[in-house]
Parts: C-alpha cells; sequence; structure tokens
C-alpha cells in the first residue's frame, strides 16, 4: 500500500530557488478530484523546463523553495537544507498549510483519514524508530492530497501513565509538568521533520476537555452493565503501590523498576469485554488487517466448545462429598482418559481440598504461584510444576478414584479454573504425569495409523478403551467428533455436564491505583455503601493537584490523600458520599481518540454524528506490533459499544492495520582477547565465555564469503550481532542529531528505502549518509554548485507562462528517452 516509488513525496523540502513552484508527480490511476497538471517554464541560465500545478493538494507549496533573490550559502553547503527547512516549516505553520477544512469542509470530495498511534510522550523524546511510520503515513497523506482527497492527518499525545507518576515520585516534580514539557519536546521534533500535521486538531488524554469524553464512555458503561466490581486476583506491586496489567509484569517483577510482584485478590473495575467476545471475534473477517495481527486476536479471544463436567470430591475414607469439582474440557470424548484433575492456586474450594500432611507443600506452592503472571504460567516452553492435594475426585465414566493436583498453568480465570488430565492425549498433562509419574491411559488411536506411545497423541482417531455399562456410556469405535457429541449428550440427560462455549477472554481489569490517570466518575454512599454515577452534568471530574504522589502502602490510591476532594455528596440525595480514588488505566484515553480527531472542539459531544459519518472508519492506522492484541482489542470494544448506542455509524474502527517493523541499532562486530590480551576470533570453541568479548570499530571490519573478519588480520573472524536501540546498550540515535548533520530529507528518504514498511532494519550512519549525497547531487542538478562565496551563479526561477514549442518538444524528448531506457 505504501509505495517508496513516489519520491516527491519524501523530497519535502528541496527545491531550487524559485516561486512556490512545485515538481508533482500525477498518479496513474486518477479520479475526478484529481489535479491537473500543466507544463509551466522553469528556467535554469539558457535552458528552461515548464509545469504549472492548476489543481489542489499538490506537493507544490511542500518541496518549493521560494524567493527569487540570492540567498547566500555557507561554502561547505553543497545542499543548503539547513537554510531551506525551517524555510518551509515557518511558512507552513504560519500558513496553516495542512489545516484540514472542519465546518467548512467539502463533503462532496472523497476522504481518508490516515492515522498514526499517538506516541507516550516520554522524557527520552523521540528515536529514529518514531519517523519510519509517521514518514510512510505523511507520504501517503499527501498522496491522497495530491489526488483530491479531504485528507485527515492528525497527531496528539496519550499523556496519562505511570512513567511519569514514577518521575514525579522520585523527583518531586508534578506529573502535569514533566508531561507537557515532554510533549512540546515531541511536537518541536515532530515539525522538524516535516510532517504535514493538522497541528489545530491536536489533542491530549491529560486535557480536561478530551477525559470528560473518557469519563462519559464510562458512565455509558456503567449503565448498560458492561461496568462493574469485582473481587478479582491481580497483579499487586507492592512498590509501586499499583496494580499491573500481565503484559507489565515480566519474570515475576515490574517492567518498570523490576519490583517484586505478587498475585492478590482485590475488589476491582471490570469492563465487560467478555459480552463482546462473539462480535469481536466474527467481525475480524471483514478487516484489512496483517493475518497475522488477526490470528493473534483469534487467539487472545480464544473461543472454544466444549463441555462442563462435574467430577465428586471424595473424602478420606472413598465416599462422595457434597461438592463437586467443575471441570471445562475441550476433548470430552476424552473422559475415559482423565487419570487425575488438576485446579489453579487461586480455585475457591482448594483450602477445602488440601490434606493436613499436605498442607504446607500447598501453601508454599501457592505463595511461588501468585508471584508469576498469567504469561509466565502458561508458557508452553516452561516446565510444568505442581503439587499433590491429598484429596481425590471420583471420574464420573469409569467411577475411578482420580488424585487432585494443584499446578500453575492452569488459571482461576479461564475456564472453571479446574481440568480433568489426560495425559495420553495433551502435551502439558503428558510432561506433568511423567515429572510426577501420574497413570497414562490411552483411549483414542489414529485412524489406520500405529501411535508412538513415547509421546502424546493429540490429534483425533477412533475411541478405545471407552465404555462403562453401569453408566449408559459406550464409545468405543466411535470417531472423536461422534464421541465427543455422545459424550456431551450423556452428560445432560445424567446430569454430570452440559454443553459449554468458553474464551480465553477475561473481562478488562480496569482500575489502577495511581494518581496520574483519569478519575472514574462514581461515589460511594457513605451510609449503605451504594454506587452512584455522576450525572453527566458534573463532568469533567477534574483530577486534584496533589504534593504527595507516592503509593500509601496500605494499598489505597494515592488519591485517597486528596481527602477534601475525595469527601463530597450525592447530587441528587445530597447524601455524604466519598469519591472513588483508583484511576482509569491509560488504555482508556487511547480507546477512543481516533474519534474525537474528527470533531476535537465539541464541547457537547464526543463526536458529531456528520461529521463521524463522513470521516469514519480510520482508512490507514500505523503503529507498533505491539499494540497489536490489547489496545487495538480494546478500542474495537470500545467502538462497538458507542455503535450500539449511535454515537458512531461503522462497526470497527480502523479498516487498514499496518505494523511497522522496528529500526535496530547499527551492526556490532565483536572478537576476544586471550589471556595475553590478543584478539581471537569470537567464535573460538570454548573460548566464548572465558573471555571478554570487545566490540570493533565498523571501519576496521570487513565482509568475507558469509561473514567478517578483521581488515588486519582476516584469520580473525567478528560476530556481526544487531540489537534493538536502547540507552543500555548505548545505541539509540537521536533524529535530532541526524537531522541536524543531515537534514529531515535524509533521514525520512533514508527511511523508506531501508526495505518494506513491515520489516525490522538495520540502522546504518553510511547509509544516510549516501541519500544526503544523492540529495547533494539532485540539488546541483537543478541549482548548480555554490561559488566560494556561497552563492550560486545558476538559479531556477518559475513563471507563469504557457511553454513553448520548443520546450515542449525538449520535455517530450527527454520522456522518450527515459522510457526506451526503461524498456531496455
Amino acid at each position: 500500500m505504501l509505495h517508496t516509488h513516489h519520491l516527491h513525496a519524501h523530497l519535502l523540502f528541496l527545491s531550487p530557488h524559485s516561486h512556490t513552484a512545485s515538481f508533482p508527480f500525477p498518479s496513474r490511476t486518477t479520479t475526478s478530484h484529481s489535479p491537473r497538471f500543466h507544463v509551466t517554464s522553469i528556467r535554469r541560465g539558457s535552458s528552461s523546463l515548464s509545469f504549472r500545478n492548476r489543481g489542489r493538494g499538490s506537493i507544490l507549496n511542500s518541496v518549493a523553495n521560494g524567493g527569487t533573490e540570492h540567498q547566500k550559502q555557507p561554502v561547505n553547503r553543497a545542499y543548503p537544507f539547513h537554510e531551506i527547512e525551517p524555510k518551509w516549516q515557518r511558512f507552513w505553520e504560519h500558513n496553516r498549510t495542512f489545516r484540514t477544512p472542519d465546518d467548512d469542509i467539502d463533503t462532496t470530495k472523497p476522504k481518508y483519514y490516515v492515522l498514526d498511534m499517538f506516541p507516550y510522550p516520554s522524557g527520552a523524546g523521540l528515536h529514529v524508530g518514531h519517523p519510519l511510520g509517521y514518514t510512510a503515513t505523511d507520504i501517503l497523506a499527501r498522496y491522497k492530497r495530491m489526488q483530491g482527497y479531504n485528507v485527515l492527518h492528525p497527531m496528539g499525545w496519550d499523556a496519562f501513565g505511570l512513567p511519569a507518576e514514577q518521575y514525579a515520585i522520585e523527583t518531586g516534580t508534578h506529573p502535569k509538568l514533566t508531561t507537557v514539557r515532554n510533549i512540546n519536546r515531541f511536537r518541536t521534533q515532530l515539525k522538524s521533520l516535516g510532517f504535514s500535521y493538522d497541528w489545530d486538531r491536536e489533542i491530549s488524554t491529560i486535557e480536561p476537555d478530551y477525559y470528560k469524553w473518557t469519563q462519559w464512555i464510562f458512565l455509558q458503561l456503567l449503565k448498560r452493565g458492561l461496568a462493574y466490581q469485582a473481587e478479582v486476583p491481580v497483579n499487586w506491586c507492592p512498590a509501586l503501590g499499583t496494580v499491573l496489567a500481565n503484559e507489565e509484569v515480566i519474570d515475576g517483577v515490574s517492567e518498570r523498576g523490576g519490583h517484586p510482584v505478587i498475585r492478590k485478590p482485590m475488589r476491582q473495575w471490570m469492563l465487560k469485554i467478555t459480552a463482546y467476545a462473539d462480535r469481536l471475534l466474527e467481525d475480524l473477517d471483514d478487516l484489512d488487517w496483517p493475518e497475522s495481527v488477526k490470528e493473534m486476536q483469534r487467539n487472545w479471544i480464544g473461543r472454544s466448545e466444549g463441555a462442563e463436567m462435574e467430577f465428586c470430591i471424595l473424602d478420606s475414607d472413598g465416599k462422595e462429598r457434597d461438592e463437586k469439582i467443575i471441570v471445562y474440557t475441550t476433548r470430552p470424548e476424552t473422559i475415559f482418559g482423565a487419570t487425575y484433575l488438576v485446579v489453579a492456586p487461586e480455585h475457591s474450594l482448594l483450602p477445602s481440598l488440601v490434606s493436613i500432611a499436605q498442607s504446607k507443600h500447598v501453601e508454599d506452592y501457592v505463595d511461588l504461584a501468585t508471584r508469576k503472571s498469567d504469561l509466565e504460567r502458561t508458557e508452553l516452553q516452561k516446565e510444568k510444576t505442581g503439587v499433590f492435594t491429598g484429596c481425590y475426585a471420583k471420574n464420573p465414566a469409569n467411577g475411578e478414584a482420580i488424585p487432585i493436583w494443584v499446578a500453575d498453568y492452569v488459571l482461576g480465570g479461564y475456564g472453571t479454573g479446574a481440568i480433568m488430565a489426560v495425559p495420553a492425549h495433551d502435551s502439558r498433562d503428558y510432561d506433568f504425569a511423567l515429572k510426577y509419574d501420574a497413570p497414562i491411559s490411552w483411549v483414542i488411536m489414529p485412524d489406520g495409523k500405529s501411535v508412538d506411545f513415547g509421546k502424546a497423541f493429540i490429534g483425533e482417531g477412533i475411541i478405545v478403551n471407552s465404555s462403562n455399562t453401569l453408566v449408559g456410556l459406550d464409545i468405543n469405535g466411535l470417531s472423536s467428533k461422534e464421541a465427543a457429541l455422545t459424550v456431551i449428550e450423556w452428560a445432560e440427560k445424567s446430569g454430570k455436564g452440559k454443553r459449554k462455549v468458553n474464551y480465553k477472554l477475561r473481562d478488562w481489569l480496569f482500575a489502577r491505583q495511581r494518581y496520574w490517570g483519569e478519575p472514574i466518575p462514581v461515589i460511594f454512599i457513605d451510609d449503605s455503601g451504594e454506587t452512584v454515577p455522576l450525572c453527566e452534568t458534573e463532568l469533567p471530574l477534574i483530577l486534584p493537584e496533589l504534593d504527595d504522589f507516592s503509593p500509601t502502602g496500605t494499598g489505597e490510591p494515592p488519591l485517597s490523600k486528596a481527602v477534601s476532594w475525595g469527601k463530597t455528596a450525592d447530587s441528587l440525595s445530597g447524601r455524604p458520599a466519598t469519591r472513588e480514588t483508583n484511576t482509569m488505566p491509560q488504555w482508556a484515553g487511547s480507546c477512543w481518540y481516533y474519534l474525537r480527531f474528527m470533531d476535537p472542539h465539541n464541547s457537547k459531544e464526543l463526536v458529531g454524528k456528520t461529521k463521524e459519518r463522513y470521516w469514519g472508519p480510520v482508512d490507514v492506522y500505523v503503529g507498533g506490533a505491539e499494540h497489536a492484541v490489547l489496545h487495538l482489542l480494546y478500542a474495537r470494544f470500545w467502538h462497538k459499544v458507542l455503535f450500539d448506542i449511535g454515537v458512531v455509524s461503522t462497526k470497527e474502527p480502523f479498516q487498514c492495520v499496518i505494523n511497522q517493523g522496528i529500526i535496530l541499532g547499527e551492526v556490532q562486530y565483536m572478537a576476544c582477547r586471550d589471556q595475553d590480551g590478543n584478539l581471537i576470533s569470537a567464535d573460538s570453541t570454548d573460548l566464548l565465555n572465558e573471555h571478554k568479548l570487545e566490540i570493533i570499530p565498523a571501519e576496521k571490519a570487513m565482509k568475507s564469503g558469509d561473514s567478517f573478519v578483521l581488515k588486519e588480520n582476516p584469520n580473525i573472524r567478528l560476530h556481526a550481532r544487531t540489537h534493538k536501540m536502547s540507552k543500555s546498550r548505548g545505541n539509540v540515535v537521536n533524529p535530532d542529531d541526524v537531522v541536524s548533520e543531515y537534514g529531515a530529507d535524509s533521514l525520512r528518504l533514508y527511511e523508506m528505502f531501508m526495505g518494506p514498511l513491515r520489516d525490522s532494519k538495520t540502522w546504518s550512519t553510511s547509509g544516510i549518509e549516501g541519500v544526503h549525497r544523492f540529495l547533494g547531487r539532485t540539488w546541483r542538478l537543478i541549482v548548480g554548485s555554490p561559488l566560494s562565496d556561497g552563492t550560486f551563479k545558476d538559479r531556477t526561477v518559475s513563471v507563469d507562462e504557457e511553454p513553448t514549442i520548443e520546450q515542449l518538444r525538449c520535455l517530450h524528448k527527454c520522456i522518450a528517452k527515459y522510457s526506451g531506457n526503461r524498456g531496455n
């Protein structure tokens, strides 16, 4: 979709000394709204060539360097980007060149909404990875303007979040001050890169005029029973004093700060995204998204069809107790092969299952499990662990007593929090059974093939060893599918279970114990504890000023320190009440910001219906693959709710999603030094771990066959590695430095020619130097080389005249020659 052969779209500033002339290249496919291009004289010295643009949306004003007078250039600048680029940036800002009309827009023209995933304004500023996607969308925006489209190409800031709060705690600086400072830096950097954003539509999630509508959406969810409170196990970080999402926990510690994280139950606000699971799944088919992203969302939603089965718990004498464990299985046909049960560490029945002899072992295991995230617990490659509870249950199909284990690879939030383990036909159960010497019973055989008893057979086949006349169930000889239906029918008739559709998707944990977030517009009546939503007329509920943002140490959010703000009264009854002191997660403001860009100054509604119908949905949405699941899923959920209540007219927010690849740091060449200090090959056998790797400067490395060697001694082989840019590795490239040395056009053009947008790419300083030399040659071709005093003898001017026959003949000869060369 995004092509790099439209060279004019990359070169924003490069142009000769002329009036506002431009050099647009018309699209091969045009519409009735496409601009018309005519030849107009452009004279350099004694020769001349002409173009004239009579249409709108041209790159003309983007690339031309106006002015007919000679301008002084430094002698050492073959291409004076340091004068050209700032000049046009000032021109664009002063003239609001890229402003998208609002109320005065011509809706008879086609629209194109191209959007970047707006950034979190960190203190580190932009890195060269940011402009990759931004440049691609900018090319597309300019291209569509040239075709006569009304283009919406905005930018804003996802500005609430934990990093700013942590910085505030460490330095005592209010997070709004640091956030605004960071926003100003990001904005300056983006403008220096020449992006054609409509800055009149700039939004920030921290502004009350914006989060008023985030709070309004929450109230609509609450009205419809899609927001509720529940006691749920959460990732609690005592040091940060807040709940963390699963993706914010790595190896049992917080991603930010590396603090220990535990699992504990807390009363939290939840959003019922599961109510939309089927629609979120089904509507993926109509989207122009990468198949890998759609598959990730399908897996995250995780719809499966199966059955819930009841297993009676046995007492110490082997008699049935009144309690039952309900398991969910997608393979009901394997029930005769269930040789043990596994419950999650957080299962509600676990305390009643543990024998006295096993209590200490189970207690220690559960404590360890609370320190792991759900992602860690379910990782397929990790070694499975568990502890026997000391209790047994009765298999309803064959009547056998089978042991009950607790293991952290079963999650309390998925299914029923308990599974029947069939080690012969499930790889996880098989590994667990081998480790703990549990029985393995084969009940499925591959049709017409031999079975490898050295591993689990997880496919479908013919059922064996699965008959019990006492309970009226015989599925021997049936295919897997036939047997599954038969078992479900038997379970429903006998009261042993029922058909069930399940999802991996869990309701969205929506509360954070933080200060720097949107206040939740809810109060609790003091004398009754009743939950009362604020009236919509009371929005926005503005975040109060605080001097102390540190965790309370009690689990209470920092907002509880704002005592006078927290004490209030119900506006309808006048009864004393207390405000909710949890805040919304950072995800909240980013769920719907694309809608606010359509109508950013509307004080009466989230988005005007006319503008939403015209601009929606987003035509192209570009951002990192790290947001492929959660952000996109949450935004789709909110959008569908807004669709149901008539706020938006489309079922989906983003018609096309493109994930740009990451830019890796420059290649690092490494060798080792032996004990005597001599360089040796980095891949020397048995020496790599005994000798320190040393980075070799790139100029001392050379290619030799498929590997790299040291120039001065080709016998020394070098490791060539690339890494993701990070401060710790010291390989971050600041775009400010690149723009200062080479100019914005060089950076933009280089990043577009590094490779396909979706691929990861390696930064190369020599590569951008090559692009910069190309721009210099282009400049010299049009304008000429600078004289010793920095001026140019020859210059190109634009005049609004009809071309002469000789000029047209010259142009046509050039085109014919170029076309002929291409044909060869």
